[in-house]
Parts: structure tokens; C-alpha cells; sequence
């Protein structure tokens, strides 16, 4: 699944592309895109069509669009957009052949499309109704999502209070979206990697001043990925032209395992962790004798 970098750099695209643009009308050609708005595709297409994109919102790894027109299913409500494994949202000029897993297709007031692209199909389009929370205005779905490191009003202080009170490894704890959001797997490890910790200390055992050099790091290394457009291991990750990011050409651990540390030269170590893969130097960041197993 993207995360914050590769989310932020399609939001930025859709901001440049859609604001101020009006929908002029929705084909649904897929039911899975669409299985979360309950009332189907025929209601999310009605209730879109003819309203003016507002702005393209973002928290953590979560995506939403919102509109200008006043009334229900317009100013009230958002459209949020679930990328999955494998969605893209690309802008496409008119004519442009129809990519073979554009599953949502918008048309536009100046002929162009917003396609949604999903080869693997878990993502998709839902319609949500705005509420406020903490001071911002979120999606009713999204209402759980912590606030996230490039967030301005991300409180380090606050989150590593809350760290501190979490018997559990400490990737676990970074991966909580109720906790901090948009890191995931790739911008973990990296973090972790910079700050010198191993994914599988314990969360509370750590001090104050570590877990904010931690913080400090994922938030530096996402601002690292954003301007290199994100992180792209397939083509299934673009921005809305269709280009790929260049941050694996910059990653220190993530996916290197076996190759030496660009740090101190020792062996990167790949570990199972929660059903996927963690990446570690074994002399940067020794994990603790009391650790937990991973699972």
C-alpha cells in the first residue's frame, strides 16, 4: 500500500489538476471499486456529477476529495479514495486510450478524465460525510487516523507520551495508524534504521529522547521521499501523469537484505514481522535479549 510520500505526491497532482474543475459525469465499469458506497455505482456517479472539486485532502496514507457546492452530497461530504495495493488515479487528456484496469472514469469540463486504475482491485471510491475532529474536518471513515509526522499540527510530544505506554515492539507501534499515521512498512524500517533502533524493542522501554529522535527521523525521511516523488518498486505506484518516484535509489535498509550497511558495512538482516518483511543492521541497531518474538 502507498504511503505518505506516495499519497501526498498524488494529492499534490490532483490539487493542480482538479480544483475548480467540474464532473461532468461517472462510469463505474467495475463493482469492486465501488463496494464500499453501500447505495451503488449509480448513486456515487448521480450524487458526483455536476460538482466542482473543492480541494484534494490528505491524512497519513488516506486520500479524500471534497467539493464547493452547498446541499447534501456536496459541501457535507467527501469523496474518499482507497488506493489499495494497486490503485492509481491518473489525469488523463481526451483521447487517451482507456487503461485495461480503469475501473472509475470522470469526465471533466475540459474533456479530460480523473481514471481510477486498479489492477488488483482493493482499493476503490466511497462517499463519506464530513465531521470535525481535533479542529479538522475528516471523513467520518478516516475519524480514527492519528494526525501524521508532516502534519503542522503533528504533537512528537504528545505521541511519545503515548509511545511510552505501549508494551509492544516498536515497528508494531509505528504501523498503528490510531497512533501516528503514514508510515508503513518501507518508511519504518528506514526510520528505525536513522535513529539506530531495532523494530523489535520494546516500545515503553525506550526513553523520551530516543523515541523522539525516531519521530524526528520518520518524519525527515518521508520529507526526504517526497521530493524525490515517492517510492516506486513496480509500475503499479505513479503520480497522476503516470511517472514513477526515485526514493529506492535512496533507501538505506528497506529491501537490501544481504548487501552491507551504507553506515558500518555489516550484513542488512531480512526478518518476518507481522506477515511481511522487516529490514535491519545487526550492528547499528541491535535488538534488546528481552525482545518479543515477531509474528
Amino acid at each position: 500500500m502507498p504511503e505518505l510520500p506516495e499519497v501526498e505526491v498524488v494529492r499534490r497532482g490532483l490539487t493542480e489538476h482538479l480544483c475548480g474543475r467540474t464532473v461532468e459525469s461517472v462510469t463505474v465499469t467495475h463493482p469492486r471499486s465501488v463496494r464500499r458506497h453501500e447505495a451503488g455505482a449509480a448513486d456515487m456517479a448521480a450524487r458526483i456529477t455536476g460538482l466542482s472539486v473543492a480541494a484534494a485532502m490528505r491524512r497519513g496514507k488516506y486520500l479524500w476529495l471534497t467539493f464547493d457546492e452547498p446541499g447534501v452530497g456536496s459541501a457535507d461530504t467527501a469523496l474518499v479514495v482507497h488506493l489499495g495495493m494497486s490503485g492509481q488515479m491518473l489525469v488523463q487528456p481526451a483521447g487517451v486510450p482507456v487503461e485495461k484496469h480503469a475501473h472509475i472514469r470522470a469526465t471533466l469540463d475540459d474533456g479530460r478524465e480523473l481514471r481510477f486504475v486498479d489492477q488488483r482491485t482493493f482499493g476503490g471510491w466511497v462517499l463519506a460525510p464530513l465531521v470535525e475532529v481535533d479542529g479538522d474536518l475528516l471523513p467520518d471513515l478516516l475519524a480514527h487516523i492519528a494526525r501524521d509526522p508532516l502534519d503542522p499540527r503533528f504533537d512528537a510530544d504528545r505521541v511519545v507520551g503515548v509511545l511510552r505506554t505501549k508494551n509492544t515492539e516498536i515497528k508494531r507501534v509505528l504501523l498503528d495508524q490510531a497512533v501516528i499515521s503514514g508510515i508503513g512498512n518501507i518508511y519504518a524500517d528506514e526510520a528505525l534504521w536513522r535513529a539506530k533502533v531495532h523494530g523489535g524493542r520494546i516500545a515503553s522501554a525506550l526513553t523520551r529522547p530516543v523515541l523522539r529522535t525516531l519521530l524526528a527521523e520518520a518524519q525527515a525521511v518521508m520529507t526526504d521521499a517526497l521530493a524525490a516523488g515517492g517510492t516506486s518498486f513496480d509500475a503499479l505506484y505513479v503520480n497522476v501523469n503516470g511517472e514513477s518516484g526515485y526514493f529506492e535509489r535512496a533507501l538505506a535498509v528497506y529491501g537490501r537484505g544481504d548487501r552491507p550497511c551504507t553506515r558500518c558495512g555489516a550484513v542488512i538482516v531480512r526478518e518476518k514481522f507481522m506477515n511481511r518483511s522487516s529490514y535491519s543492521c545487526p550492528r547499528c541497531q541491535p535488538p534488546s535479549r528481552g525482545r518479543r518474538a515477531s509474528s
